[in-house]
């Protein structure tokens, strides 16, 4: 697929409106013309025909991209990476499967930015145990529930209600908000008209709240969960071990007591730690492949 030289490219340098309006030019395809689409780059790996399906779908990129607009990084630099997600899922969609290049590619686009994200933030930032990317990834939508999003620093009854949603302690709800709410930005803010009238939520259109969208958000980390415990069978017993104590427990085990517990050095435990962990995401990369989906491993 190398027919994306001439893609719109957002950048912080010339601003988000110039780029939004830009792709709002291409035209939504009707199913029977992305099926023909798809089916053409299957059979013929037609590339004009996958560059009409990345084109259309553009705007569900940034869409997806503006979820995740609370965690202080470029918004251009999130963009780009939801668009690599979205390249990803047009070059693996199979439009037999009976549904929609957009409930398919959501998944890619999520990964691909989850993936830059976990990139970006440091492990001290972040929090290593489960319940804090957990944390990461969901309190803005649970403050979306709750209608909690323009509070600043969260109301003490809110804070609980998060914590027992989320299964975490009050204190790193409170920790993460403060992280997340310096960079968060409205989607009231106004956008790419000279009085000032347009705004996001008025320019993004709501492309993917059908029913088979719901059902994919609600099943996409069992699938993820699934796929991690078939991975795992990779790895030998000791590679298992070290690599749940070390990155999977709710509190990671120290390289310290790890290597008294087998008798060999931190470095050897670190060794086998990212070679186990190398496998893990090689194997989960070849379910995903096989399996038609991705996850970020």
């Amino acid at each position: 697929m190398s027919n994306y030289a001439n893609l719109p490219v957002p950048s912080a340098e010339n601003g988000l409106n110039r780029y939004l309006q830009e792709i709002r030019k291409f035209p939504m395809l009707e199913p029977e013309e992305e099926y023909m689409l798809a089916k053409r780059w299957v059979e013929q790996e037609d590339t004009e025909a996958a560059h009409k399906m990345v084109t259309s779908h553009l705007r569900l990129a940034a869409k997806i991209a503006m979820g995740y607009r609370g965690y202080g990084l470029p918004q251009s630099e999130v963009i780009s990476e939801a668009n690599v997600g979205l390249m990803q899922a047009v070059k693996r969609f199979d439009p037999e499967k009976g549904f929609r290049l957009a409930t398919y590619a959501m998944w890619w686009i999520r990964a691909s930015i989850q993936e830059y994200i976990l990139r970006s933030w440091s492990l001290v930032k972040l929090g290593t145990t489960s319940a804090q990317k957990k944390l990461f990834f969901n309190l803005r939508k649970a403050k979306a529930r709750i209608g909690a999003l323009e509070e600043g620093d969260l109301r003490p009854e809110n804070v609980a209600r998060i914590a027992t949603d989320l299964g975490v302690t009050e204190d790193e709800v409170i920790s993460m908000n403060r992280r997340l709410s310096g960079g968060d930005a409205s989607l009231n803010a106004t956008v790419g008209s000279e009085d000032g009238s347009m705004q996001w939520q008025d320019w993004l259109e709501d492309e993917d709240a059908d029913q088979a969208t719901a059902y994919a958000e609600r099943d996409e980390m069992d699938a993820r969960r699934e796929l991690l415990a078939e991975a795992m069978s990779v790895l030998n017993e000791r590679e298992r071990d070290i690599l749940v104590q070390r990155r999977l427990a709710e509190e990671n085990v120290t390289l310290e007591d790890l290597s008294t517990q087998y008798d060999v050095s931190r470095e050897r435990i670190r060794q086998i730690e990212v070679r186990a962990f190398e496998k893990l995401q090689k194997r989960m990369r070849e379910l995903a492949s096989e399996k038609g989906m991705l996850t970020s491993a």
